[in-house]
């Protein structure tokens, strides 16, 4: 059996991290280094790093920076933001990132999923789909959340798993930063669009919450911010909370 992956999602601009609500109102969190040193000490599974600059200025990725943040990383890396082409995932994973997550540019070049899963592996591609739910209907978004997308979300999510990609990261925007539990209709609508696996993003705040999107929604991970910025909760807490409740993490002391 798989076992449940907890991945802390670390947001960076201007040299630093930052934290906001509904992808809005940042708030200041620390420098990036001191961040993953802690997150080595708390067994986690993965980190998600996501540059939000690069992804709204189409900067070139920081591939020095993000070789800095690999060398103190020890758990696997992946690595997003304003990625467009080919070559700027090869630099990403030159640099030590392990992954790469793609959003903006897979609605602009889908094609792009297709040669980079070919060329390095579905395991080291993830489509991230952001989703704003507007009057009762979800839409999915690009652009750090500023752009809407025509896009049916179970038809994109079932041509991305089409495209090669080893997973999805999803992510509520509306439920983004207020730690009152995931959306669990749309982690259904997209668990039972796709077989691969599924990372549930926006709106953790409990170990309760990654209970429920686990156990309940069929998710194959957990990702979060605020609860573990903002919260004496931790990665390895969580990890103790849902092995006692029956569900298989890669590691706990329980």
């Amino acid at each position: 059996m798989l076992k449940t992956r907890i991945i802390p999602t670390l947001l960076w601009k201007n040299f630093g991290l930052v934290k906001g609500i509904a992808f809005d109102s940042w708030r200041r969190v620390g420098p990036v280094l001191p961040a993953i040193k802690v997150y080595n000490s708390r067994e986690v599974d993965e980190l998600i790093l996501v540059d939000i600059e690069s992804t709204l200025k189409s900067f070139e990725p920081d591939y020095q920076s993000i070789k800095d943040f690999a060398e103190e990383c020890f758990v696997p890396l992946t690595v997003g933001g304003g990625i467009t082409n080919e070559s700027q995932i090869q630099g990403l994973l030159s640099a030590g990132a392990d992954k790469v997550t793609i959003n903006s540019s897979s609605y602009i070049n889908p094609k792009l999923l297709d040669i980079a899963a070919k060329k390095y592996g579905s395991q080291c591609i993830v489509a991230s789909i952001d989703v704003q739910l507007v009057d009762k209907k979800y839409i999915c978004m690009s652009h750090s959340g500023t752009k809407a997308q025509e896009k049916n979300l179970k038809d994109w999510v079932r041509e991305v798993a089409d495209r090669g990609v080893g997973e999805i990261l999803i992510t509520s925007i509306h439920n983004d930063g207020t730690m009152n539990g995931y959306d669990y209709n749309l982690l259904d609508e997209v668990v039972s669009s796709t077989d691969i696996p599924v990372i549930a993003s926006g709106g953790a705040g409990t170990y309760e919450h990654m209970k429920i999107a686990i156990k309940n929604h069929g998710v194959s991970a957990v990702a979060a911010a605020s609860m573990f910025h903002f919260t004496e909760q931790t990665p390895l807490e969580a990890k103790n909370y849902l092995s006692k409740h029956n569900i298989s993490v890669r590691k706990s002391f329980f």
